[in-house]
């Protein structure tokens, strides 16, 4: 069974039974993986989040937008995200990831950078459906990578590192807003609004082409600019007694996408539970409709500046439940409990902003608690990886599902339950938020009872698999000759 680490403290960073060569790997790989999807996730929410910073910075009346048009952005680039993560199910496992995470980095830069310029409703929302296209990969690109080099104890520490990322980016663009709303207003011509586009265009393109060097693949197609033969044979080893399927010698040629491997796909149990278990969080969280930024610029006494320094204190809050949820499914509470934990917080939060009718404070208490629910996406996540990692073909295809689907689904719930013409109390939204973090505790422990009826059923065909092989060493096999009647007996070698 994989699950919390057994047998050591839970202020160790390493196993027990890892050797000093396996540390000194862990720790290269830590600094070659982790800061840069850290830093990769922290630009790609800053790119994705600030739709919603520069709409209260003065976006919508420099433009004249109103209505539902804000959700209209939002949904826009979820939209190009569906269409953008699709071909990647079969591309994760057969192209360099080092080129393949960075180069999208790379043009979703551009075009975050081109909303400086725009002018009218159309231009914005082609520039929020090429962002959203380019981004799409990035995410499930980087859980594929943690997937590949990392054991099912170690995955959630990593992933909850690279998962800040996403408050820090929905926090710095609020501050990046802040900034350029109070000291670049006017200059070059230019509103505030426009020189964060600017500025953070420009941030994106250098981790990119860092990303390109620093990024180290997959053991199976890796960059070998810091990492020796000898670590990937100890990187491949970890993987075989983990029972990861990325272990492909490097003479032999990569499988190919074929009817078979989709039929394994989506005749089994776990595309099915993993896409439902990840739309009920995908929906559980609220905080992509920019309430809690929507919730203070209606309070009107705040500047535009502000209200988005105000905004950041959610997702800065949101670091630490993000840390602390993420370390503690590896080494104290279990996936299981990080999970329910979470969301229990979560249903805190939106049955306040569902009553709505309490005292203020009540209010910027739910708001600043409800990153809680999505301080658990890593690691439900490694949970995903751990469950598909005896086949890294059905690993990608069945990652970019069950990210694929609630994406799509997502994309349309803003426009039912989210309209910007009904903030900030939003009732439908919050109440759709609450049902869904009910029901996401409720199936966690269904996919923990197939989970280990799953490992159940591996270790039993590995133990009848090694007694097959004493059976074979221990007895001589009788091969009966060519072409000869008689009956010789030779050694197994």
């Amino acid at each position: 069974m994989h699950g919390k680490r057994q047998g050591r403290a839970w202020y160790h960073w390493f196993a027990e039974t890892d050797t000093p060569q396996e540390r000194k790997l862990l720790l290269k790989l830590d600094l070659l993986i982790v800061p840069y999807a850290f830093i990769g996730f922290w630009i790609n929410f800053i790119d994705g989040s600030n739709i919603n910073n520069a709409w209260v910075a003065g976006l919508a009346e420099d433009l004249n937008f109103h209505g539902n048009q804000l959700v209209d952005f939002q949904t826009i680039s979820s939209v190009a995200g569906v269409i953008g993560q699709i071909p990647f199910a079969f591309l994760f496992p057969y192209m360099p990831m080092n080129w393949l995470v960075p180069g999208v980095e790379l043009f979703w830069g551009v075009f975050t950078l081109l909303q400086y310029r725009a002018k009218s409703y159309a231009e914005f929302m082609a520039y929020r459906f090429f962002v959203g296209l380019f981004e799409a990969p990035f995410f499930i690109g980087v859980h594929f990578v943690l997937g590949s080099w990392y054991r099912a104890d170690e995955l959630g520490r990593r992933g909850g590192i690279f998962y800040i990322g996403l408050t820090l980016g929905s926090l710095t663009s609020g501050l990046i807003q802040s900034s350029a709303s109070a000291n670049l207003e006017g200059v070059a011509g230019l509103a505030g609004w426009r020189w964060m586009f600017i500025i953070v265009g420009l941030m994106t393109f250098v981790v990119a082409f860092a990303g390109f060097f620093i990024w180290p693949g997959t053991p199976d197609i890796p960059n070998k600019l810091f990492l020796s033969d000898e670590e990937l044979d100890i990187a491949r080893h970890r993987l075989q007694e983990n029972g990861t399927d990325g272990t492909r010698p490097a003479n032999i040629a990569l499988p190919k996408v074929t009817l078979g491997l989709l039929k394994t796909v989506f005749t089994s149990w776990k595309v099915y539970a993993l896409v439902v278990w990840n739309l009920f969080f995908w929906d559980s969280d609220p905080q992509p409709w920019g309430g809690y930024l929507l919730w203070i610029k209606s309070l009107g006494r705040y500047s535009n500046a502000q209200v988005n320094r105000l905004g950041a204190s959610a997702p800065g809050v949101g670091i630490l439940y993000v840390l602390f949820i993420n370390f503690s499914s590896d080494l104290w509470l279990g996936r299981t409990g990080s999970i329910v934990l979470a969301h229990v917080v979560n249903i805190v939060s939106m049955v306040i902003l569902v009553i709505w009718d309490v005292p203020e404070s009540a209010k910027w208490f739910a708001f600043n608690i409800y990153y809680f629910d999505i301080g658990m996406s890593s690691v439900l996540y490694g949970w995903a990886n751990d469950i598909l990692r005896h086949n890294k073909q059905e690993r990608a295809i069945t990652l970019v599902v069950m990210n694929t689907i609630p994406t799509a689904i997502r994309a349309w719930i803003g426009l039912l339950v989210f309209k910007t013409v009904e903030s900030p109390r939003f009732t439908k939204g919050y109440s759709f938020c609450l049902a869904n973090s009910i029901c996401l505790i409720g199936f966690t422990f269904v996919v923990r009872r197939l989970y280990r009826k799953q490992e159940e059923q591996y270790a039993l065909e590995l133990a009848r698999s090694s007694e097959a092989v004493v059976e074979e060493i221990s007895h001589p096999i009788e091969k009966k000759e060519a072409g000869v009647g008689n009956v010789t007996v030779e050694p197994v070698a």
